[in-house]
């Protein structure tokens, strides 16, 4: 049965952007996307007025799956360091994983083109994830607006350095296989418990 409505689209949005990570933006086709996905190009243009119009439509998909997945702290423990730990584990998981890094390469190519989207790409992995990270630890140890702002950004700059610069240039081996459902075994926590301890350690004793 031929896929309709939603379902067509969100077939489309799942083949595009794999057709954008192996080919570029600049090579990438409606062509080529209408023939992955077994259907004419005028259903496509029915969805997608344009290459450009579905590139964007494929970085907001990315970002509603990325949130999704990668949830809140509170909903990995109760309690906070262990939270603190899996929930910045799993960010690492996330954005480390091989096609999450090559759509990070493609947006960051298409800037100048796509500004909109950069934008949007840079609030889904860093921006969106400080907020909510920050959310959690004023909440959890009573910090101001500012220093839990703080806080978040300097703990995510401590896991993501030197990680996510040296999977951008090659050369840090990217998550190859990732299961939605649960963070994997593979994942080194040894350094994410260090820089949570250290951070927990560092905040006003009589907020702890």
């Amino acid at each position: 049965m031929a896929r309709r409505g939603d379902e067509l689209r969100e077939h489309v949005l799942s083949i595009a952007r794999g057709v954008f990570l192996e080919m570029g933006f600049e090579r990438a086709s409606m062509d080529e996307v209408a023939s992955r996905t077994q259907t004419s190009k005028r259903s496509l243009y029915a969805h997608f007025e344009s290459k450009e119009k579905l590139f964007l439509a494929v970085i907001d998909r990315v970002r509603r799956r990325f949130l999704e997945r990668l949830k809140v702290p509170e909903s990995y423990s109760s309690r906070p360091p262990e939270a603190l730990v899996q929930f910045c584990g799993r960010y690492l998981e996330v954005i480390l994983y091989e096609p999450s890094v090559q759509m990070l390469r493609v947006t960051m190519a298409e800037t100048t083109r796509f500004p909109e989207a950069a934008a949007q790409h840079y609030d889904l992995l860093f921006a969106a994830v400080s907020t909510r990270l920050a959310g959690y630890l004023k909440t959890t140890f009573g910090l101001s607006a500012r220093a839990s702002t703080d806080a978040a950004q300097r703990l995510l700059g401590q896991i993501l350095f030197p990680l996510l610069p040296r999977a951008l240039f090659g050369l840090e081996q990217c998550v190859e296989e990732f299961d939605p459902r649960a963070l994997s075994s593979k994942v080194d926590l040894r350094p994410v418990r260090t820089a949570v301890a250290e951070l927990i350690e560092s905040l006003p004793k009589t907020r702890r």
